[in-house]
């Protein structure tokens, strides 16, 4: 099975940074989009940055400017930088996978998405 990891969340002052990490263990071929995603309370989850697997990212309005998404595909790992954070960040934070396995001797794919547990950030005023 695949699972993902997520760890650097904690509670930061407003204009204060942190950095979230994101790996991926287990059965893993190669990953396609690699990306965080953000719950706030009584929120829906909403996208917050995305990593393709041909380089290029795309950010929530919100975050532009002020996060930034890289990746280290040997380590199977993503990181989000997240500079000048605001209590309205306040959020848990969810890595998010597309996983690529090779299912069969002709080179057939599939591919699934998986989640991490979550880590929380917090943002005081």
């Amino acid at each position: 099975q695949v699972q993902l990891v997520e760890s650097g969340g904690g509670l930061v002052q407003a204009g204060g940074s942190l950095r979230l990490s994101c790996v991926a263990s287990g059965r893993i071929d190669s990953i396609n989009d690699m990306g965080w995603y953000r719950q706030a309370p009584g929120k829906d989850r909403e996208l917050v940055a995305v990593s393709t697997s041909g380089g290029s990212t795309n950010y929530a309005i919100a975050v532009k400017g002020r996060f930034t998404i890289s990746r280290d595909n040997a380590k199977k790992t993503v990181y989000l930088q997240m500079n000048s954070l605001k209590p309205e960040d306040t959020a848990i934070y969810y890595c998010n996978a597309e996983v690529v396995r090779v299912v069969n001797v002709e080179g057939a794919t599939v591919k699934k998405k998986y989640w991490g547990e979550g880590t929380l950030v917090t943002v005081s005023s």
